[in-house]
């Protein structure tokens, strides 16, 4: 059989357009950096819901601090992340192309000092000579950073160690170290063993409030943004339930395993952990208190904080550029 040019070039459009097709289809999926954070969102992960909405296929893979999902953002290899407000704000200030766009907590008591029964600290003015371990660039580390600084504590004069929760969990077991600034699950399993000297919470109270925050590379969320306002959407929706229905949530709930699953944690200590977090709503989440101006504002202190500690070569003058509150107003269809 002949064929003529015409039909040549309707079989060559054809192909063209199919094969646009498959890579439309093909870069209908993501990769969501998440930790281990107690958070409602994990029962969106648990449920598939999110996939179910968008057609997308998501990718969860678990990272052990916020400056390991940075990096891995920085990469290409992730596209969302969860990242404490201290990494977030290392990524900022390196230039990445990064966009806060939900306050997934706001950690108040949720990150603590905890001393170790018999290690002979009994206050922040006690580190000194010890071995105090947290991840650094996390916001834990900020916080006691930030503790020791106001307590007049010279951070030169401590043994400040760089581990991960799991490294902490195991270094405490072991008696290796004198105290830790950590999140739960790690937290609930050193508090029996330790006291408590400072939280977050305390700490923020002072001026320097610290959260967890969900970011998203930029380029990719503009040309994803039905997803990005479903994800919004999904997430409101799941911490909305957990604040309607806190009593409900016990241990023996299929949210608290979920969350478990999803975090390795122990299910018995899920509830009186996720008590200790703010989860804001959509409008307190568009307020000056987070996406409008509140966020940019802790981020800038944070900045000065990591200069100071020379994690960082500058501090941008406006960190605003990289907080959005646009797919969280389209979710509320503003």
């Amino acid at each position: 059989m002949k064929i003529n040019k015409r039909q040549m070039l309707w079989v060559a459009a054809a192909a063209l357009t199919a094969s646009a097709s498959v890579y439309a289809q093909a870069k209908k999926e993501v990769t969501f950096a998440h930790q281990d954070m107690l958070v409602p969102l994990r029962t969106v992960m648990e449920s598939g819901e999110l996939e179910k909405a968008t057609g997308y296929k998501i990718n969860w893979r678990m990272f052990g601090g916020g400056g390991d999902v940075i990096k891995a953002m920085a990469s290409g290899d992730v596209q969302i992340g969860e990242a404490g407000s201290s990494p977030l704000t290392a990524a900022a200030s390196q230039g990445q192309d990064v966009k806060l766009f939900w306050i997934l907590d706001d950690i108040a008591d949720a990150e603590a000092l905890i001393s170790r029964n018999g290690s002979g600290v009994n206050s922040m003015k006690d580190l000194k000579g010890k071995k105090v371990a947290t991840p650094f660039v996390s916001t834990a580390h900020y916080q006691l950073m930030v503790g020791m600084q106001l307590d007049g504590v010279d951070p030169k004069g401590v043994n400040v160690l760089n581990m991960r929760p799991p490294e902490i969990a195991a270094a405490w077991e072991r008696g290796d170290i004198d105290a830790a600034f950590i999140w739960d699950p790690v937290l609930s399993k050193i508090k029996g063993n330790g006291k408590v000297l400072a939280t977050s919470g305390s700490i923020g109270k002072k001026g320097h409030p610290t959260f967890d925050g969900l970011v998203v590379n930029s380029k990719w969320a503009s040309e994803n943004e039905a997803f990005m306002v479903a994800l919004v959407k999904a997430v409101a929706k799941a911490d909305d339930e957990y604040r309607k229905n806190t009593a409900k949530w016990t241990a023996d709930s299929a949210q608290i395993k979920a969350i478990a699953k999803w975090t390795k944690a122990d299910a018995v200590g899920v509830p009186p952990s996720m008590a200790l977090y703010k989860f804001p709503d959509m409008n307190e989440q568009v307020s000056a208190a987070w996406l409008g101006g509140g966020a940019a504002k802790a981020m800038t202190n944070t900045a000065a904080f990591l200069k100071e500690q020379g994690r960082i070569q500058e501090v941008k003058p406006n960190y605003s550029n990289f907080v959005t509150d646009v797919y969280v107003k389209k979710a509320m269809g503003k």
